[in-house]
């Protein structure tokens, strides 16, 4: 395949899914990562992607929201790892808030049948997945339910996670960087995800490094008010290096 018609199908892809990554193109294209790169640096010089860390967007659509079903095959490697990691992060017999995430929602997989737990969560996907448990408290947090994520938000959600304090929040996101911060494209989302930010005594950060780097329309906190990020290998040492100089933990797996 030449470069042009190698160019046009990572364009189509990027369309079709909201994003692209370098090594998932490189395996798809039998090509190196560094030909992966110099097309996308193409792409982005002609104004039909945007850069980001680790690969691509459609250009114009820095605020693209990808479905549920798109964030659970993303990074799905990476994702499992993290997940795993988190475990050891549970409280003994405490309680925790699971935002709404792909990521989040692969811990409450993960979560053991015979644990003691009390959870609170305004995610569907995770609650259902905890449902079966029977030594867990389940609390579900009600609202209006946003389809492409299927997650409780507005005054509802809000006013139940105002009367709460857990253990340990287990945090979601669609784009983290020291400058930006913590972000998502949609307001109610983040109106949600800042009010369980405050409902917990301990915040734990579950982002792929795919999410680093980007910054989204609206901005719900800062790196600072993490006390630990778990990440994989992809972040690279300096960027862990300026995350941790604002007082975060890191753990990259």
């Amino acid at each position: 395949m030449y470069a042009p018609e190698r160019q046009q199908a990572i364009l189509r892809m990027a369309e079709e899914h909201g994003r692209v990554d370098v090594l998932s193109l490189a395996t798809e294209f039998d090509v190196t990562a560094e030909t992966v790169r110099r097309d996308l640096k193409a792409l982005d010089r002609a104004g039909l992607v945007r850069r980001v860390h680790g690969g691509a967007i459609p250009a114009g659509r820095l605020d693209f929201e990808p479905d549920l079903a798109a964030r659970e095959s993303a990074a799905t490697e990476e994702k499992e790892r993290i997940a795993q990691a988190a475990l050891a992060e549970l409280p003994p017999e405490g309680s925790v808030v699971l935002d709404a995430g792909s990521t989040t929602a692969r811990l409450a997989s993960a979560i053991p049948v015979d644990a003691s737990l009390t959870v609170v969560t305004h995610a569907l996907p995770t609650a259902a997945r905890l449902a079966d448990h029977s030594g867990i408290e389940l609390h579900i947090v009600g609202g209006r339910v946003r389809h492409r994520t299927r997650a409780a938000v507005d005054a509802w959600a809000l006013r139940t996670y105002g009367e709460i304090k857990a253990d340990v929040l287990f945090l979601a996101t669609n784009g983290f960087s020291v400058d930006g911060g913590l972000t998502t494209p949609d307001l109610a989302e983040a109106a949600v995800k800042r009010t369980i930010m405050a409902a917990a005594r301990h915040v734990v950060l579950l982002a792929d490094s795919t999410k680093a780097g980007q910054d989204h329309f609206a901005r719900f906190g800062d790196l600072s008010q993490v006390d630990l990020l778990i990440t994989d290998t992809g972040l690279s040492p300096d960027e862990t290096r300026a995350i941790e100089a604002l007082g975060t933990n890191v753990k990259r797996v």
